[in-house]
C-alpha cells in the first residue's frame, strides 16, 4: 500500500468527548472513526489488525476441533423468553425492536440461544457428539456506559463458541483445551505475560465462570492475583470458601487493575434442557446435552493491545497483529533516488512483505511523527543520505534500535 493512496490519514485532534488512550490513538492514527459514544468505524488500517487478531483465533479454534459459521443478528423473542433471557429485569444490555408485523425482536448481545435451537436439526443421536462452532460476529449491547473507547462498546465484534457434549467429563475435557488455546491466542497477541485465568461470576450467564483478565490501568475491573501460583481471582467472588478451594490466603494476593478480554461459562444441562435440545443415547434412552460458551472480544482485544503497547508518540503493535510489516519511509527528491525507492518497495512486495510505502511529498518530520503514530514493528528509512553509502535506516518502533543496511542486503535482513 502506498501511503499517498491510502484512505484515512493521521489526525492532531481527536472527539472532546473521547478519554480512553486507545480510541485517542487509533483516532489519531486513522485507524477507527468514531459513530457515538460505543461506536466505531474500522478504517482501512484497522481492519487490516482486526483481521491478524481473528485469524490468530480462528487458527487456535480450529485447532481444538471448532468449526466456523455465522448466525443472524436478528433474535427471536420466543427463544429468550424460554430461558428467562428476555427480561429486562434479567438481561439489561438489550436492544430490541419490532418487525412491520408486530413481531418484537432483539439484536444479538450473546447467542446461546438461537444456537441450540439450531443444533436440534442437527443433533440428534450419541454419535453427533461432542459438537464445537464458532463465529466471529457483530454483537450489540445497550450498555449504560460507554467510555473505554473500543474496549467497551455498544457494538463489537466477538468470537463466540458453543461446545454440545454428551457427558460432564466430555465437557470437562473440551473446556479445559480451551483455556489452553485462550492462552496460545494471548501470548500470540503479546499479552501472555500478564493474561490471568481468572476465577470469577458468570453475571447473566451462569453462576460461576473463567475470565481472562489482562493487567491495565485502563481496566474496568479489579483482580487478585499471585504471579508466581499464576491464580487470579476476580473481586466480585473473592471470599474464604473461594481462597479455600484455591489453595491461596488474601495475603498471598496481590490487587491489579485489568480488562476482561476473554470469558468462558459452562451451563452443564439446563440451557439445553430449557429449550429441548437432547439426543438418543447408546441405549436408546433420552439424554440431555452438556453446553459450553467461550467469548473473545476481539476489537476490545485491539484496544487492550493498544493501550498495553503504546507510548508518548503511538501505538507499537506487537509483530503478529501490526497492520503492515514494514513501514518504507522515503526522503529521496531526484528522481534516480525516488526509482530506487519505488524498487525496493516492489521488491519487497514481490517477496510477500507486508509494506506501507510512505511516497508522500510530506517533511520528514511529518513523516517520521506519522509513522511512530501508527506503530509499524519496522521502519525502512530511504534517503539521499543514506544512498550516498548504498544504506538504508532501519528502526525498530518498539525498542528503538537504529541499524543501517545495505541496500542490496534489506530483503534478507528482514527475513
Amino acid at each position: 500500500m502506498k501511503q499517498s493512496h491510502l484512505f484515512t490519514k493521521t489526525k492532531k485532534e481527536v472527539p472532546k468527548d473521547e478519554a480512553s488512550k486507545n480510541a485517542q490513538l487509533l483516532i489519531k492514527a486513522g485507524f477507527i472513526y468514531k459513530e457515538m459514544a460505543g461506536v466505531y468505524a474500522y478504517l482501512p488500517l484497522g481492519l487490516r489488525v482486526l483481521e491478524k487478531i481473528k485469524q490468530i483465533v480462528r487458527e487456535e479454534m480450529d485447532a481444538i476441533g471448532g468449526q466456523e459459521f455465522i448466525m443472524t443478528a436478528i433474535q427471536r423473542k420466543e427463544l429468550w423468553e424460554k430461558t428467562d433471557r428476555w427480561s429486562d429485569d434479567n438481561v439489561d444490555v438489550w436492544f430490541k425492536s419490532a418487525l412491520k408485523n408486530g413481531t418484537e425482536i432483539g439484536f444479538g448481545w450473546s447467542h446461546e440461544e438461537p444456537i441450540t435451537d439450531l443444533m436440534k436439526q442437527y443433533l440428534t443421536s450419541y454419535r453427533d457428539l461432542p459438537t464445537y462452532v464458532y463465529q466471529f460476529q457483530t454483537k450489540l449491547r445497550n450498555e449504560l456506559r460507554a467510555k473505554s473507547g473500543i474496549m467497551r462498546g455498544r457494538e463489537f465484534i466477538m468470537k463466540d463458541m458453543y461446545s454440545y457434549s454428551l457427558n460432564a467429563e466430555q465437557h470437562q475435557t473440551f473446556y479445559d483445551a480451551v483455556i489452553e488455546a485462550y492462552l496460545k491466542v494471548f501470548a500470540r497477541v503479546g499479552l501472555g505475560d500478564d493474561t490471568y485465568v481468572t476465577f470469577a461470576t458468570g453475571g447473566a450467564f451462569t453462576q460461576f465462570s473463567h475470565e481472562f483478565q489482562t493487567i491495565t490501568d485502563a481496566g474496568e475491573d479489579v483482580i487478585y492475583v499471585n504471579r508466581e501460583k499464576h491464580i487470579a481471582i476476580n473481586e466480585e467472588v473473592l471470599s474464604d470458601t473461594v481462597l479455600k478451594e484455591l489453595g491461596v490466603t488474601k495475603d498471598e494476593l496481590e490487587k491489579v487493575k485489568t480488562a476482561e478480554v476473554g470469558n468462558i461459562f459452562n451451563f452443564g444441562t439446563v440451557k439445553c434442557e430449557q429449550l429441548g435440545l437432547s439426543i438418543v443415547g447408546a441405549e436408546g434412552q433420552s439424554v440431555p446435552v452438556h453446553l459450553g460458551s467461550y467469548g473473545i472480544g476481539i476489537t476490545r482485544l485491539m484496544g487492550v493491545i493498544v493501550e498495553h503497547f503504546s507510548d508518548e508518540k503511538g501505538i507499537i503493535w506487537p509483530n503478529e497483529v501490526a497492520p503492515f510489516q514494514v513501514h518504507l519511509v522515503s526522503l529521496c527528491k531526484e528522481s534516480e533516488d525516488v526509482a530506487k525507492a519505488d524498487a525496493l518497495y516492489k521488491q519487497l512486495q514481490t517477496a510477500g512483505v507486508e509494506v506501507l510505502y510512505d511516497d508522500r511529498d510530506a517533511r520528514p518530520g511529518e513523516k517520521f511523527a506519522d509513522s511512530d503514530l501508527i506503530g509499524i514493528p519496522l521502519r525502512i528509512v530511504i534517503s539521499p543520505r543514506s544512498l550516498e553509502n548504498n544504506q538504508v535506516e532501519f528502526k525498530y518502533r518498539q525498542s528503538g534500535e537504529e541499524t543501517h543496511i545495505f541496500y542490496t542486503d534489506v530483503l534478507t535482513a528482514i527475513q
